[in-house]
Order: structure tokens, then sequence, then C-alpha cells
């Protein structure tokens, strides 16, 4: 079941991964100021133990994204998750199931009546960010800027990230001031209105809010698609299995997270001098955790480097670990599990276009294809 026909091709770093969790599983860069982690055990106690690793940004800086749940520790951490938790709770993301399937229909005919059909771009794209757009509460006709600008947030370019972050922060300034003048029905105006110690959110705290959420709620569910329609495409038995029992499809869409991991790195600052594994990290040096080479980890997955959708368990960490769990898992998985049954469905012996060399998106952060050309039928 291993996938042999592209992953040779550098796509995935798995050979290096392996080296360095044989030679090197915690690794000093940049001149000792930053730490590679690669094994499980590892990458997990960096994740759960914020009291050491922390999360948090610098207060001293008009970059949004710092002031966001996402960079932050409690309690201020579960203060600041805890506004948002309502519209992600197992009832409201079962109630958007009917209008996923509906989202979902109308791309792939409007993908059929196109004829040539890219998976990026017709459906695993404009998917999450029309139902996280819907949530929040923006217009779609905005919906190619918000990729690109979801592309820039991950992506390696230092000019394009800051471009996108100014151009963001001033489209959801906007916004919010709308919302405090005419209020609506929708997640950006609760973080308007919200208040924490009696005290309301900063507008940069709100802008933070609204583009961790924006991100957050397409790529990982945007890669997670793609890699899971070029898995199925490249390993015909395992297609055949989930066409013949679609029960198979939820514990195949955990062995794309874990196989591919859609986020591939994160980071944390040291809090306080310690010791991972025999090295001694010092208080404010960075540690990059590696968890697309924690879910291939020998010691934990047995045979990590085969595609195995009957793995379990299958404690993968493609969704993170501890308290910054993906708060948006459970809608990732549903629209995935939806966008996968539906082009099975309709077309089940769909293949891809090989006269398209497949690319990897420009981000060490993410893995994410350019683009994904099917042929239907």
């Amino acid at each position: 079941m291993l996938i042999m026909d592209w992953n040779t091709n550098g796509l995935l770093a798995l050979d290096w991964f392996k080296q360095m969790r044989m030679d090197s599983p915690i690794a000093a860069v940049e001149g000792d100021r930053a730490w590679n982690v690669f094994k499980y055990e590892d990458v997990k106690a960096v994740f759960t133990n914020y009291e050491v690793f922390s999360s948090q940004g610098s207060s001293s800086t008009d970059d949004p994204i710092e002031s966001s749940v996402l960079r932050q520790d409690p309690p201020k951490h579960r203060q600041l998750r805890k506004l948002v938790s309502h519209a992600f709770t197992p009832r409201m993301i079962e109630s958007l199931a009917p209008k996923i399937q509906e989202i979902t229909t109308s791309l792939l005919d409007e993908a059929e009546k196109k004829g040539a059909v890219d998976i990026v771009e017709d459906l695993a794209s404009p998917l999450p960010i029309t139902v996280i757009a819907e949530i929040l509460g923006v217009s779609m006709e905005y919906r190619e800027r918000f990729k690109a600008w979801s592309d820039a947030l991950v992506g390696n370019n230092s000019d394009a990230y800051y471009q996108c972050q100014q151009e963001m922060s001033e489209y959801f300034s906007e916004i919010a001031e709308d919302r405090r003048r005419h209020p609506q029905d929708d997640l950006i105006t609760k973080l308007v209105e919200a208040r924490i110690d009696n005290e309301h959110l900063t507008d940069l705290e709100i802008i933070g809010f609204c583009i961790l959420l924006l991100v957050a709620g397409n790529e990982t569910t945007t890669n997670l698609i793609s890699s899971a329609v070029l898995a199925f495409e490249s390993l015909p038995e395992v297609r055949a299995e989930v066409l013949a029992d679609p029960s198979l499809l939820p514990g195949a869409l955990e062995e794309v997270f874990r196989y591919f991991s859609p986020v591939q790195l994160m980071f944390r600052s040291v809090k306080q001098d310690t010791v991972l594994r025999g090295q001694e990290l010092k208080q404010g040096q960075f540690v990059y955790i590696w968890m697309a080479s924690a879910n291939h980890d020998e010691d934990v997955f047995e045979k990590p480097d085969v595609f195995n959708i009957h793995r379990n368990p299958n404690p993968h960490l493609g969704l993170g670990s501890g308290i910054h769990y993906c708060m948006g898992s459970q809608l990732a998985r549903m629209e995935s599990r939806i966008a996968l049954q539906t082009l099975l469905d309709r077309y089940p012996a769909y293949r891809r276009d090989r006269s398209v060399e497949l690319g990897r998106m420009d981000s060490t952060m993410m893995f994410a294809l350019k683009e994904l050309p099917i042929i239907l039928k």
C-alpha cells in the first residue's frame, strides 16, 4: 500500500525525517537559537507542556496573529478559545452538513461543466473557504482574495506574508466596525460584542481571530481533501475498499491526516531552561516541532511509510495536541468526508491527469499541492 509513484520525487520528506529520527532526534539549528524536534514522544511533550514550551506571542507588535488564540497561553488562551467554541460544537457542526453537501454538489456541477477539473481549484479550496466565510459572516465575493491571503500566510515569502496581513487587517477592521453599528447573527458580531474580565476585545485581537479562523478554517481542510483524492487515485486497492464500504472513509481520512500531515510544522518558545532527550534547551530559544515526522515515527506506528486505512489505533498529531488541539477538527473531518464521498459517488473511476507534474506549494509549514487536475471518467 505504499504510494511509490510520486513519493520519491521529493514532495514528502519521509527519508529525511527518518534519518533525523535515527541520528538527530533533537537537532540544534540557527546557531543554537532553535531546535528541530522529530520524535513523536518529544513532539507531543512540547505540544502539551505549555508551562515550559510557550505559544505566547509578543505583546509589543502590530501583528494580529501574535494576539490571536494561536499565540496565547492560559489563562488568556482559555478565555479566547471559549469565545468561539460555541461555533464548533458537535451539534453546530452537524447542523452544517446539508449546507456543506449543497456547496459540494454545486462545486462539482460547475467543475463538470468546465470539462477540465482541478481538485484544488474547483473543490478542495472553495469548499472550506465558503463554509468558514459563512460562519464568520463575510461576503463570498472576495473568495479568491481569501485564498490568496491564506496561501501567503502559510507560505515562505515574508514580503507576501506582511502584505497580506496588512490587507486582511484593513478588511476585517472595516467589517468589525460595521458590526458595531449593525450587529448580525454571525461570529464577527459575537467577537465584537464579547467581553473578557468586563473588557471588550481589542481591534487587534478581533482581527487576529478573524485572520486565524479564515486561514485555519480552510488551509488544513483544503490540503486534507486534495491529499485524499491523490491517495485514493494512487492506490486503486484503497479506492476499491472505500467504494465497496463507505464506512471506511472516516478511518481513511485519519490516515491521510497521519501520512500527509496537512500541517507539517509548528513552533514554541522555551519558557524556562529544560532538558529534552538529553539536550539542554535554554530560555528564549525556539523549538520547531515536526508533526509530519512524528506521524511517521516507527516507535508509535507500525510500518509508518505504508498508507493503511485500517490503522487502529491511529494517534496521529495531524491536528496538534494539548490545549491547542484544532478547534475546527470536526468541521474539517465533515467537510472532507462529504467532499470525498460525493466525488467517489459521482466519479468512481476518476483518474489523475499525469500530463501535469505534481508540485508542492512553497510552504514549510503546510503540505499543499499546487494543483491536482483529474479526469472525471
